[in-house]
């Protein structure tokens, strides 16, 4: 008989979102010490990774980063319970967000949307807090290997307003369907799904395979492109999210390729300032142009 986990699941991250923030960091700490003994592997490719990107830092200040972005993700994961249970005052409270008023007046204008989120460890939390601002959104959703897990992680981010939840399976097909509609979509444009659609654009100048698809939606549709950025504060356990202005004059006149480059050099600067906060435990260098190495 299959166990049946999600009223667990239920109760427990029900209790994470009610309790006050020090006691959720007491569990991420916990969590993240965990994490760096059982998940070596994914150490390995966050070591990797940072060796990459910053070859002038020293190894012990890699090691830094390393230990900080264990943490940061693990706060990422409690603080999920404040995000689906949690009191809506205490998610506003938690995380401030600014820039709002860009999209109110690209929805005033009734202008198609793209926000563009690339992977830092605010991610759920601005996902949340911009459902909570917007009657409709869309964005795309990888299924759980767990039911039970997939159906807490679907019934979390979709209990704001209305949340389109699309397959990955669908592609952005899914996507653009909510886009001609005039739905905003939350498009996460840097991770390696291989080399189909995607060039290889320069990211901390190591070549990774990065999708068009924000280049040619936008130009297709005539999106507007809504940086969206985050950052967890490990004083205060606040997440401060920013809606940026839209991208000027994008794609313009540029290639797919030449904006997709642009994209990832905003990315790095996003980053620069607190290397930790980015999603370094995602293989970015999977992909290798004909006749690279491996690198993980």
């Amino acid at each position: 008989m299959k166990l049946n986990k999600l009223p667990f699941l239920r109760a427990f991250f029900s209790y994470l979102g009610h309790c006050p923030i020090r006691t959720r960091q007491r569990w991420a700490h916990v969590l993240a010490w965990l994490a760096r003994k059982l998940m070596r592997s994914r150490a390995h490719i966050v070591r990797t990774n940072l060796a990459l990107c910053f070859p002038e830092r020293s190894p012990q200040d890699r090691e830094v980063w390393l230990r900080q972005h264990f943490y940061l993700l693990a706060q990422s994961v409690v603080d999920r319970g404040l995000f689906w249970f949690g009191q809506p005052s205490t998610i506003q409270a938690t995380i401030p967000i600014t820039g709002l008023e860009h999209l109110d007046a690209l929805l005033k204008a009734k202008r198609k949307i793209i926000l563009l989120a690339p992977h830092f460890i605010g991610l759920d939390a601005a996902a949340t807090r911009l459902t909570m601002f917007l009657h409709e959104s869309a964005t795309m959703y990888t299924r759980q290997s767990d039911p039970d897990i997939d159906q807490l992680v679907r019934e979390g981010r979709g209990r704001f307003n209305q949340v389109n939840l699309v397959s990955r399976h669908d592609g952005v097909r899914g996507l653009i369907r909510h886009l001609r509609n005039g739905i905003p979509v939350y498009y996460l444009p840097d991770m390696d799904f291989g080399s189909a659609g995607a060039t290889f654009a320069p990211f901390f100048n190591v070549p990774a395979a990065t999708l068009l698809a924000t280049a040619q939606i936008a130009k297709t549709w005539d999106a507007a492109v809504v940086p969206i950025t985050s950052r967890l504060d490990t004083a205060t356990g606040k997440y401060h999210v920013a809606v940026l202005p839209p991208l000027e004059d994008f794609p313009g006149e540029q290639s797919p390729q030449q904006a997709t480059a642009r994209l990832n050099r905003l990315i790095e600067d996003w980053i620069r300032p607190d290397p930790p906060q980015y999603y370094w435990v995602h293989r970015r260098f999977k992909t290798r142009p004909e006749g690279e190495a491996k690198i993980y």
